[in-house]
């Protein structure tokens, strides 16, 4: 390696990160302690909520050389998944439609980023020979966030959000943790300025400050992260939201700029992006399985989307059909269905 051209070798990981598919790739060092004292705040205070694994493994989340050992350099690569220019709220208001966040309306990102990052490394191997890596999807105690930030990918908005302003914020991130000391990129300065958009939109006010999200409000984590009941007190705040949330990304100033991506995986699936909540509530457990088969909706599991879309038909008009189908769901087999179905009906006066 003493003769390798590392800053020929980095401009040729970008170039080959790009003809992989990825719309950047930059390169930090693994220094976080300007972000630690932030993570433990948070945690102390319980702002995840019941995401545990947020509380574990906070040493290697903080230090990447304790989860890769040997690790000096981080790869990050960011990969946009939004089918959609125009950035609206009005789907929210349309409350028989089903509105699932745009992340999870194709195939799970997880496995198709990993193994463009393997394809990565393995181009790096040829030319740099045998080197310590390992690729991260979301899969790892990595706060890719600020690696992302540390990169000059972007910078973490005040939505807690990384924010590229070439690119606004609809895109997911990887890494390759390494071993090569590859010269790091410099880092993007904060451009939300005095924009409270994101912050002033949360139906759940789930923003403490800037950049400071209690996450036990939030409603992708009431949907998604949460296996028990919804508090009531967000309940109605959903809306029609049966998966996730997009609210603060769709009205950052800095979505104008973004650009349809071109995988096919990400396409919408059963049609996620247009359909009736009456449609989905009506799933059988199969089709639940079946229609979910490579999807990240799956992991909530069928209990929990019942929950969910149980709560936006609480929120819909009170017509006929609407009521129907949660009366159809009222001896269900769960009991976390049967309270939410309650509610539901309830809202109806039921």
């Amino acid at each position: 390696m003493g003769d390798l051209d590392l800053t020929q070798l980095a401009a040729d990981i970008k170039a080959w990160g790009i003809e992989l598919g990825f719309q950047q790739v930059t390169v930090a060092d693994i220094d976080l302690s300007e972000y630690e004292p932030h993570l433990e705040s948070w945690i102390a205070k319980n702002y995840h909520g019941a995401m545990d694994y947020m509380a574990l493994n906070h040493d290697k989340r903080c230090h990447p050389e304790q989860l890769l050992p040997g690790t000096i350099r981080v790869v990050c690569v960011r990969m946009d998944y939004s089918l959609e220019a125009e950035n609206s709220l009005l789907p929210m208001q349309n409350s028989q439609q089903a509105y699932v966040a745009r992340y999870a309306r194709g195939r799970d990102y997880h496995k198709l980023i990993r193994k463009r990052l393997q394809s990565l490394a393995s181009k790096i191997q040829r030319v740099a020979g045998p080197f310590g890596y390992r690729a991260f999807v979301d899969s790892a105690p990595v706060l890719e966030r600020a690696l992302a930030e540390k990169s000059g990918m972007g910078w973490i908005g005040k939505n807690t959000l990384l924010i590229n302003k070439r690119a606004g914020s609809w895109f997911f991130l990887g890494e390759i943790f390494t071993d090569l000391p590859l010269p790091v990129d410099q880092q993007e300065s904060d451009h939300c300025g005095s924009c409270n958009a994101c912050i002033d939109v949360c139906p759940t006010n789930a923003f403490v400050k800037p950049n400071l999200l209690d996450a036990k409000r939030c409603i992708s984590y009431l949907t998604i992260e949460l296996r028990s009941a919804i508090p009531e007190e967000f309940r109605k705040a959903i809306g029609n939201r049966i998966f996730g949330c997009d609210d603060c990304q769709l009205v950052c100033p800095w979505n104008k700029f973004s650009e349809a991506t071109i995988e096919k995986d990400f396409t919408p699936r059963h049609s996620l992006d247009d359909v009736q909540l009456l449609d989905l509530f009506a799933w059988s457990e199969q089709q639940f399985l079946d229609n979910t088969a490579g999807s990240p909706i799956r992991r909530i599991g069928y209990d929990c989307w019942l929950r969910n879309i149980a709560v936006a038909l609480g929120n819909a008009s009170p017509t006929a059909d609407t009521i129907a189908a949660l009366e159809s769901r009222q001896d269900h087999s769960s009991a976390l269905v049967r309270e939410h179905v309650q509610w539901a009906l309830e809202q109806h006066q039921i």
